[in-house]
Formats: C-alpha cells, structure tokens, sequence
C-alpha cells in the first residue's frame, strides 16, 4: 500500500509553522541554520511561528538550558507568536494518544532489549549498516492478550505501534522532491513508548504538531528518516499532514553533523555585531543570496533582507522541482 502525501503546495492561508528544540545543550551553527529557516519560511508566508520545548528525555535535559536557547533566539530576533509550550507538560495528550490506539489494537507490548533484537536480526542474516538503526523483526508482535483498556502495569514494557503490511509511504519534500519509504522494511514497528515510561519523540511530535495545527514543518535533514513513520502515524491517529521541508545539515571539519553530543560551539549572542555574523553564516548556509554587507543594519532590518531572500530561493527551489 502507498501513502502519497504533497508539500508542494501554494501558501497556506493560516500557515503555522514551528522549531521545537531540545533542552540538552544551547544553540550551534546547525541549530540556527534550522531555526532561521523555519522562522524565515513562516515570515515569507505571512504565517505564525511557534516554539515548542522537547524536554521528554528527561536524563539528557540541562537545568534552565530551555531558557537559555529561548533567550539565544530572542537575541536572534527570531521572535515566536504564541506561548511557549513544553513537552513535559503534556504527557496526558500523549497517554490518551497511546490508550486511543490500544483500543484499536494498533500498538503492542515489548519486552526485547537491544541485544536480543540485535540477536534476532542475525539469526535472520539482517545486519545492520554502520549508522543505521535496526529494524524490529516482530518478536512480541502476536503474543499479548488484549484487555479492555490499556494496562497500568504496562510501565515495564516498551509500547510499539504494529504496523500495517506494505506500507510504503510517500510525499513531496519542499527542498528534495519526492521521496518514498517502505516502513516494513526500512523501519519496522516503531515504539511510542520506551520501557522505561518515557514517551518517544515520534508519538508526542505528532500529538503536538496536531494540537498546535502546524501546517508546514521546516527542520533540519538529520529528521528526515522520521517523516515517513511520523506520516503514517498522523494516518493512524486520524490528523492531518502537514507540509515538509527539510535543510541541508552544518557539517563538522570531519564531515559529521554538528550536534550537542559532539559539543559544537555555541552561538555568540554577546553583541549585536556577533548575531549578526552568526545569522549571515547561517543564511548562506541555507543558501541565500543577494544579502547585503552587514555594516549598518540592524537584526530586524537583517532579518527583512533575508525573508526577501528566502522566498526568491524557495521559488527557485519549486521551479526547479515542477
């Protein structure tokens, strides 16, 4: 079975987009990157652009980091329309999320560490690649016995969604064209809840993106293997799919993605001469073109420059794609 979905599509009347960081270290060059361009395709649209803590993973949060990415992007001027919301505070959304779809029998108990899904992988020749992820082969699949309602002691297992066969999910990236995913074989049963009671992020970004009415989604390429379960569950789940784009990433001396693990250096918010540089970095990164010296501009007067930019480039972007 297909699941064609577009994000090709005209300017959304309410368009509401959002960036939703993680608490586990400040804002980088990469971070930007993916912030900027997510508030810069909100502005060009005349659209709303949201903020959303991801603060579920509780063991690697750090203590007020949240409000210090919050003040790295209002030094930024990269300004949010709506009230800030924080993952931790609604764990109910995500539990009532997870009883929904246990009464429709689509997610399942597991008990399997990594090293016995490791184990069953080999046992059937499936190695997996350096730096992919494996593949659940369906060892607790068949072997609960259903109750009315979800149970209470389910704590100590991990939470799986069962997915339906052949699924082969496909759509539109806005930034890389048609894309596919045979979630069968590429990803398998995908969990929604880990064993140790923490919801995972495929199941609460999907809650959210509903409840906030997100319509168009711009992030960086490191989530981009996400995007064909997250579609097939807003399916499940009945919501609706929004738009995707999804940026190139900022690499590392080494060719690595930057990242927090690999503690890449923090955006300079200590003066306006330093945003400024650090924005600009970050524009041609995404690569835009046509932006002027930055001596004598403001941030705000920087950040209307680039919108104009943005929207030439997102218009060479489709035209090259139609």
């Amino acid at each position: 079975m297909i699941l064609a979905v577009s994000s090709l599509k005209p300017p959304h009347p309410r368009y509401r987009g959002r960036f939703a960081p993680s608490p586990t270290g400040p804002l980088h060059a990469g971070s930007l990157a993916s912030a900027l361009g997510s508030w810069l395709d909100a502005r060009a649209n005349q659209g709303a652009w949201l903020v959303r803590i991801e603060d579920l993973d509780v063991p690697r949060c750090i203590t007020g980091m949240d409000q210090r990415i919050l003040a790295q992007l209002q030094a930024c001027g990269l300004t949010w329309d709506e009230e800030v919301i924080w993952q931790s505070q609604r764990l109910s959304a995500y539990q009532n999320a997870l009883e929904t779809l246990y009464k429709d029998r689509q997610i399942y108990p597991c008990t399997c560490s990594r090293q016995q899904i490791t184990s069953a992988l080999s046992s059937q020749g499936k190695l997996r690649a350096r730096n992919q992820e494996q593949v659940y082969p369906g060892t607790c699949r068949n072997g609960h016995v259903w109750q009315a309602q979800l149970p209470k002691e389910s704590s100590a297992s991990a939470w799986r969604l069962a997915i339906k066969h052949d699924q082969q999910v496909r759509f539109t990236d806005a930034e890389f064209g048609l894309l596919e995913q045979n979630l069968n074989g590429d990803v398998g049963d995908f969990v929604l809840r880990r064993a140790d009671g923490i919801f995972a992020y495929q199941l609460a970004v999907v809650v959210d993106d509903a409840r906030q009415g997100i319509t168009h989604i711009v992030r960086g390429a490191d989530l981009l293997n996400n995007t064909g379960r997250q579609i097939y569950l807003q399916g499940v789940l009945g919501y609706s799919t929004p738009q995707y784009r999804h940026l190139p990433l900022v690499l590392d001396p080494h060719g690595e993605k930057l990242s927090k693990q690999t503690r890449a250096t923090e955006v300079n918010t200590a003066s306006d001469a330093a945003v400024l540089d650090a924005l600009q970095a970050a524009a041609l990164h995404l690569g835009l073109s046509g932006l002027s010296d930055l001596q004598g501009q403001t941030i705000a007067e920087w950040l209307l420059q680039a919108t104009h930019a943005w929207t030439d480039r997102t218009r060479q972007i489709s035209r090259t794609q139609n």
